[in-house]
């Protein structure tokens, strides 16, 4: 218990030493609490960051939430880095941004990248919800188009699907994230994954705008979509490995194979 507390210390330190007036983060901010488990059911019991969102299958889901000022070049975009995994950082006209995020117990950190790579902002906390049970398998989408709509797809061993229209399966995983406004991330998750072979797709289903989803290729930004796929294993522990595919998605329909890994 100290030695989780000196490490939030120090977390909460480093963090005010890499303050940066241009950027700032709202949700969630470094730090460390818990507030224990209790009979009355009238009290939350939680870790840190609280679940922001219960909605389906992403009961899990936390917003990421700040704003920035324009960083670097203004050709290029920031970039968002969760527990070592990459994300274009897009936001509005007021540089205020909010992206979902699915966090695991154990130490987390997120860090704002500028446009030319450089480190601006840096948050880490350890959550300690003994609720949560440890990602064995974790699947991440993101991509370098607010304007597109792309899918997270993965098929079970024993058949079942995963994505938007299925979020949850029977066996307890499915998708914690369905990026609906933005360029991810969509996330899938399995805490106890059968033996066999998963297969990981993405689809590019269409593009989102002012006026809702629609299939006019036009209104992208990028001629060709780059979609970053990663996929964790056994995640926040000592055994954790992660491997990372970039996939070109160059039209509506698109339906691409990323990876078929066996568990198991």
């Amino acid at each position: 218990m100290k030695r989780w507390l000196v490490a939030a210390v120090a977390a909460c330190a480093y963090g005010a030493a890499q303050a940066d007036p241009d950027v700032t983060m709202t949700h969630p901010p470094g730090g460390w609490t818990y507030s224990g488990i209790s009979d009355d059911p009238g009290r939350v019991s939680y870790a840190y960051p609280s679940n922001l969102i219960e909605r389906g299958g992403q009961r899990q889901r936390t917003l990421i939430e700040g704003r920035l000022k324009q960083l670097g070049s203004a050709r290029r975009t920031p970039t968002m880095v969760v527990n070592g995994n990459a994300m274009p950082l897009y936001t509005g006209d007021d540089g205020r941004f909010a992206r979902p995020y699915a966090f695991g117990p154990g130490s987390n950190g997120i860090e704002i990248r500028d446009a030319d790579g450089r480190s601006r902002k840096r948050v880490q906390f350890y959550e300690a919800n003994r609720l949560k049970t440890l990602a064995k398998v974790r699947i991440i989408l993101a991509w370098d188009d607010p304007q597109a709509e792309l899918d997270l797809h993965v098929i079970t061993p024993d058949g079942q699907h995963a994505f938007f229209a299925n979020p949850v399966l029977t066996d307890g995983g499915g998708l914690d994230v369905d990026s609906v406004d933005g360029a991810g991330p969509e996330m899938f998750s399995t805490t106890a994954p059968m033996p066999g072979v998963y297969h990981v797709y993405v689809n590019y289903w269409g593009n989102f705008g002012p006026g809702g989803y629609h299939f006019d290729e036009s209104t992208r930004q990028q001629p060709v979509i780059t979609a970053r796929v990663t996929l964790v294993f056994d995640e926040n522990t000592g055994a954790e490995r992660r491997e990372t595919f970039t996939v070109p998605m160059r039209k509506i329909g698109d339906l691409m194979l990323v990876r078929s890994v066996r568990r198991g």
